[in-house]
């Protein structure tokens, strides 16, 4: 017999012994709700309740994991639950006992992600769509827009709308190759990975039969993580539950931050709607941070208008209060960034993680941790420069510099439709011996495909050609302003976050007069990039992460870096329906990974275009109480632009908002 009393909080105690009918659990970040779950589970099966009859459903194989090992430590070893799992995994299980009720065999095959989109491209060829000269979609967008729509339970028409206005002219083209899509999986006896979901709750909703027997099994229906729902997830889970209403669901409307993945934060806002005498629990206690942090985060989270309010409590004792910095430049901010990393490292604390809102915000702070030998590990996307759009770019610059670069002039002919390896070599063979300005003039012979492909690349070397600059800068906006981009919209569902890493080079390159220079230096970081294996990490390294990839973990010390205006929150997150309140959220995320130590950081300057940005508008919130505001006594923005910095009359911060960029009360003192 487990003594629940003694291993649980009064929180935790309510809704593992209380958890029957209708329960909506609102978990605090770090307030244990893991263990308030698999206590419930180990609950109920104390009560006598069938392991068969109790459905325990998460999002990830690894959170599955953890439950399963907590409750066979529970158990002592006695209980195997089979009905415990990822979504995927029990629509799996079910269909392969059912599959014929849907007209599949009961041998039917998942096709993976690779799988679905080679079919999407046999698709695409098969009703010759893709037009010479016509930029197309890749396969990896046309499955993002596909898997979007049928999980957000949106027309394609709306999908595109929304997400991909860029492909509005082809949406009549998009609907003949999914429609196509559809049906050679239905005659292969084969589905995706969105197809268990669909095909599970098709299942449930066009058999009275089936629909009856499960919900009749799963007497218990537990779900971890709701907050990550889509609508066909939802749609599952209230069928099931649809009968007995013992339906028991485990979430934090504040950390709902994956909409883009066509999560919908409403399915947990809504559930009291759905349930009458729904039972409210929450879990507001702690055990991750400080008071001064959990201050910092309630303030934040309280600004939203859509929410259950909650205010988390710390079981630890009052510490160091966390503080905001503010810098004339990203150069600046990382450099303070990189140099407190090297004294905690001194003081022998390893738990360290820098944070931040898109990818492209890391580049300047990978350059100064590279410069101080700092090893680090990189979360939720690629090191910079060893991003393909990265060294895209890098590759039109070299060989505006060094024709005869043979390794740029294949990464930059391979992406160009119509050109394969021989075409390539032919081209290669003639362009190397040439100057900039003859490559443009040249003929050179190839079939009229290629010729497609090597219009296209004349198309942007012409405009690299015409800025007639030596400057990086200047030729990187060049790039950008060429058909590269549209490239790119037609290759990645994440063009908008490849641009802004182009624009992040650009400010880069700004430092940089001369184009050797800022190629050689640009090669020693690619240089410096360690590759992440499992024989070369560094368990002590620093942590750099998105926030998103960052949800569920913790460390001693977190920087969240880049607070600037139009940078967090994102500016296309500003103009999207309930954008502010998920962009708001994710800051919350980002403040409840802190143990001990929290730095919040921006710069006021904003780089090439930008110059001046300002904080973020979530800076402008924060209750100055809950934190040190140390902006007052750094740098100010002009200091860098004279030695004789006594005789400048600076203004405070607290002043109105134009004096916040530090501006003088008399200009021609400058």
């Amino acid at each position: 017999m487990i003594n629940f009393h003694s291993e649980l909080n009064s929180e935790q105690i309510k809704v593992v012994t209380d958890g029957d009918g209708a329960c909506l659990v609102l978990a605090g970040a770090g307030s244990g709700k893991t263990r308030t779950i698999t206590y419930r589970v180990a609950y109920l099966l104390e009560q006598g309740i069938n392991v068969e009859n109790i459905l325990l459903v998460t999002f990830t194989n690894k959170a599955a994991r953890e439950m399963l090992t907590r409750v066979q430590e529970l158990t002592r070893g006695k209980t195997n639950m089979p009905w415990a799992g990822t979504f995927h995994s029990i629509a799996f299980k079910i269909l392969k006992r059912q599959a014929k009720v849907l007209d599949y065999e009961n041998n039917f095959t998942v096709l993976d992600s690779e799988d679905s989109r080679d079919l999407i491209k046999i698709c695409v060829k098969q009703e010759g769509l893709q037009k010479a000269g016509q930029k197309f979609p890749s396969t990896k967008v046309l499955q993002s827009i596909l898997s979007f729509s049928r999980n957000s339970e949106m027309g394609l028409e709306e999908v595109i709308n929304l997400k991909y206005p860029h492909f509005l002219n082809l949406r009549d083209e998009l609907g003949i190759i999914f429609n196509e899509y559809e049906k050679r999986k239905k005659l292969s006896n084969s589905m995706d990975f969105d197809d268990l979901l669909i095909n599970f709750y098709r299942l449930l909703q066009s058999s009275s039969q089936m629909l009856d027997h499960y919900s009749n099994q799963f007497k218990y229906v537990l779900v971890d993580e709701y907050q990550d729902t889509n609508k066909v997830q939802d749609s599952i889970i209230n069928l099931l539950a649809s009968g007995h209403k013992n339906i028991l669901v485990v979430g934090d409307d504040a950390q709902s931050i994956y909409s883009f993945r066509a999560a919908n934060v409403n399915n947990i806002l809504d559930f009291p709607k759905k349930y009458e005498n729904t039972k409210v629990f929450k879990l507001e206690t702690n055990y991750r941070s400080t008071p001064n942090i959990l201050e910092l985060a309630n303030d934040v989270i309280d600004k939203n208008v859509k929410q259950f309010r909650k205010v988390l409590k710390s079981s630890r004792d009052k510490d160091v209060t966390p503080e905001l910095h503010s810098f004339y430049s990203q150069k600046n901010e990382a450099e303070y960034v990189a140099e407190r990393i090297v004294d905690f490292q001194k003081d022998d604390i390893k738990s360290i993680a820098v944070l931040f809102r898109s990818t492209h915000h890391s580049q300047a702070l990978e350059m100064e941790l590279n410069r101080l030998g700092v090893d680090y590990e990189y979360r939720g996307g690629i090191r910079f420069f060893e991003r393909a759009h990265i060294k895209d770019v890098l590759a039109f610059l070299r060989i505006y510099y060094n024709p005869n670069d043979v390794v740029s002039w294949n990464r930059i002919l391979n992406m160009q439709s119509g050109i394969g390896l021989v075409t390539a070599q032919k081209i290669i063979s003639f362009a190397k011996n040439l100057t900039p300005e003859q490559i443009i003039s040249t003929e050179i012979p190839m079939s009229a495909r290629a010729k497609v492909g090597w219009g296209d690349f004349l198309q942007i070397w012409k405009d690299i050609i015409n800025v007639q600059a030596k400057n990086p800068a200047i030729l990187i906006e060049a790039v950008l302003n060429s058909i590269y981009v549209q490239y790119l919209k037609s290759e990645h569902d994440n063009y908008r976050e490849r641009i802004q890493d182009i624009e992040q080079l650009m400010n880069f390159a700004e430092s940089y007069d001369e184009l050797e220079n800022f190629l050689a230096e640009s090669a020693l970081q690619e240089g410096n990039a360690r590759k992440d294996t499992k024989e070369e990490r560094n368990e002590d390294a620093v942590i750099l992460s998105t926030i998103h990839q960052a949800k569920g973990l913790e460390w001693d010390v977190v920087f969240i870096i880049n607070l600037s205006s139009g940078q967090f929150p994102n500016e296309r997150a500003i103009r999207e329906k309930d954008g502010i309140e998920e962009e708001r959220r994710l800051f919350y995320v980002a403040i409840t990974r802190a143990k001990t130590h929290l730095f919040i950081t921006y710069s006021e300057s904003g780089g090439f275009g930008n110059l001046f940005s300002g904080p973020s508008l979530f800076i402008g919130e924060l209750n100055s109480k809950s934190l040190t505001d140390e902006r007052a006594r750094e740098v100010n923005v002009f200091t860098d632009l004279s030695d004789d910095t006594d005789e400048i009359e600076y203004l405070p911060f607290e002043d109105d908002f134009p004096k916040r960029f530090g501006f003088l009360r008399n200009i021609d003192e400058l």
